[in-house]
């Protein structure tokens, strides 16, 4: 059975948002980056639990780190949060990615509650079978030319640094967030090739497995479609879109977009916000329901 179009909807639920979510899906945090949006992550976990959270790749930048570290104390308290939601009764599945794949060595253990695996199947409410992988495997990049990886990883840091002084002014101006690093990615003909090129072999290797859909990240690029008759998923990133997956308990899946510049405001106790359908990721501005309930 494969996950049709029909699946993509707004979650409706009584009280709480988080209520009505079974499962999270969370990748590319990248903790020990200056890019990295720890801030805006606490708020949204706050505001959002589940049975069962799911890291997928790339949660802490063992590539920065080994260049210097950027460690305020907002990354330290990502970490707290997560094992606090473990003491709580949450499952927390860590899935490493290229930038923490030193973790790799420990997959089948469990460090304070926190399971680590190379890979996960992972079964909805209404029985459908998504594979849960991080996706490097599947950049001959990273696979076959590390050295270039880095060189195009430091090449995105640069376009991350200069989101910051851009929306500085931008908010002067009275416009919201806008990722020039986002825009670049999808503007430069050769990174669209790549992405649809990596949609296309993830795809592959989950029909080859038996799944129905995947969910993925490592691209940074948070999709939702059907290729091939197999429903991908690309959960986002924390550095530029604040993206996140989730899964209500009729197995429907939806996308959470996270307001960067709400979270001073949703910290103080603001409802959670809807969840906009996963038709509305291209957007480039947050949705209008978003928008309402931070205005209210």
């Amino acid at each position: 059975m494969t996950l049709g179009v029909k699946d993509v909807g707004k979650l409706q639920a009584r009280g709480p948002l988080s209520e009505g979510i079974r499962t999270l899906f969370v990748s590319d945090v990248h903790l020990g980056t200056r890019a990295c949006q720890a801030e805006a992550l606490i708020a949204f976990l706050k505001c959002h639990d589940a049975g069962t959270i799911y890291l997928v790749g790339d949660i802490v930048d063992f590539w920065r780190v080994k260049r210097g570290a950027a460690w305020p104390q907002s990354h330290n308290d990502v970490v707290q949060k997560l094992l606090r939601k473990v003491r709580k009764g949450a499952r927390i599945i860590f899935i490493p990615g290229n930038h923490d794949e030193a973790l790799r060595d420990y997959c089948g253990t469990n460090f304070g509650g926190i399971e680590i695996h190379h890979d996960f199947m992972h079964e909805t409410a209404d029985g459908r079978r998504l594979l849960v992988m991080h996706g490097d495997e599947f950049d001959v990049v990273v696979k076959y030319a590390k050295w270039l990886a880095f060189l195009g990883d430091r090449s995105y840091e640069f376009a991350l640094w200069c989101n910051g002084p851009l929306n500085w002014i931008r908010r002067h101006l009275g416009f919201g967030y806008w990722s020039l690093s986002a825009y670049l990615k999808l503007r430069v003909k050769s990174a669209v090739n790549f992405i649809g090129e990596f949609e296309h072999a993830i795809a592959t290797e989950a029909k080859r497995r038996g799944a129905d859909g995947v969910v993925c990240g490592h691209i940074h690029h948070a999709a939702d479609k059907l290729i091939e008759g197999i429903r991908y998923i690309n959960c986002g990133d924390w550095v530029e879109s604040c993206t996140a997956i989730a899964e209500d308990h009729d197995g429907r899946l939806h996308l959470i977009q996270w307001e960067p510049g709400a979270i001073r405001r949703l910290d103080r106790g603001r409802p959670s916000i809807p969840m906009p359908a996963l038709s509305e990721i291209a957007a480039p501005a947050v949705s209008r329901a978003h928008r309402a309930a931070l205005e209210a």
